[in-house]
C-alpha cells in the first residue's frame, strides 16, 4: 500500500535532490551504501544505548536514500539488474540491523524479553519473506504477494520505536511487533501457496 500511494510522492519531493547527487559526481551505488551504513550504524549504535527517538531520527535521515539512489537510477539510465541485486541485498543488512538493535535494548537495559523476543521474530520472518521472493524468481515464478511488505514493516516499527523513547508504553511495541512477525509469517505462507499453485499448472507445449 506505501509503495503504491507513497513512492510517486516521494519520487517527486526527492528528484530534485537525485539531480544535484548526480551534478556533484555522486553514484547512485554510493547512495545505496551510505543509506544501509547510516540505518545500521543508527540502529546498532543507539537502539542498543536506550536512545529509541534520537536513533529513529537518524535512521529516518538514511532511510530516504532507498529512494533517491533509484531516482539516480532511472536519471542516468543505469538501472538494472546490479542496482537491484546490489539494493535489494543492502535492504537486508539494514532490515536486520534494524530489529537486531531494538532487540538488543530489550534483553539488556530495557529488561522486556517479550518485546526483545517479537523483534527477533520479525527479523527472522521478513529474511524468509525476502528469501521466498527471491528464490521464486530465481526459479522462473512469481512470489510478489503478501500482507507484510518491507515498506510497512520499516515504517511501523520506526514510528512505534520513536514514540517508545517519548514515553509511549512498551506494550504498543510489543503488540506493533507481534502484529508484524504474524503478517509476516502470513506472507510466507501466501508466496509458498503462490508458487505451488504456479508450479502445478500445465506448461506450455514446446
Amino acid at each position: 500500500m506505501l509503495n503504491r500511494y507513497a513512492r510517486g510522492f516521494f519520487t517527486r519531493l526527492f528528484t530534485p535532490l537525485a539531480r544535484l547527487l548526480l551534478k556533484w559526481g555522486v553514484t547512485p551505488d554510493a547512495v545505496t551504501i551510505a543509506g544501509t551504513l547510516g540505518v545500521a550504524g543508527g540502529a546498532l549504535v543507539f537502539y542498543p544505548l536506550g536512545q529509541l527517538f534520537w536513533g529513529t531520527v537518524f535512521i529516518t535521515l538514511f532511510v530516504f536514500s532507498d529512494v533517491v539512489d533509484g531516482i539516480m537510477a532511472r536519471i542516468k539510465g543505469h538501472g538494472g539488474l546490479w542496482g537491484n541485486f546490489l539494493d535489494s541485498t543492502l535492504d537486508r543488512i539494514a532490515d536486520g540491523a534494524l530489529f537486531a538493535g531494538v532487540a538488543i535494548w530489550f534483553f539488556t537495559g530495557g529488561q522486556n524479553t517479550a518485546v526483545a523476543i517479537a523483534a527477533l521474530a520479525c527479523l527472522v520472518l521478513g529474511m524468509i519473506v525476502s528469501y521466498a521472493r527471491a528464490k521464486a524468481e530465481s526459479l522462473g515464478f512469481t512470489a510478489n504477494v503478501g500482507v507484510a511488505e518491507r515498506a510497512e514493516r520499516l515504517v511501523s516499527v520506526l514510528v512505534v520505536t520513536g514514540l517508545t523513547g517519548l514515553g509511549l508504553p512498551e506494550g504498543f511495541l510489543f503488540a506493533v511487533l507481534v502484529i508484524l512477525a504474524v503478517a509476516s509469517l502470513v506472507t510466507v505462507y501466501q508466496r509458498i501457496r503462490t508458487v505451488r499453485r504456479q508450479s502445478r499448472e500445465p506448461k506450455p507445449a514446446s
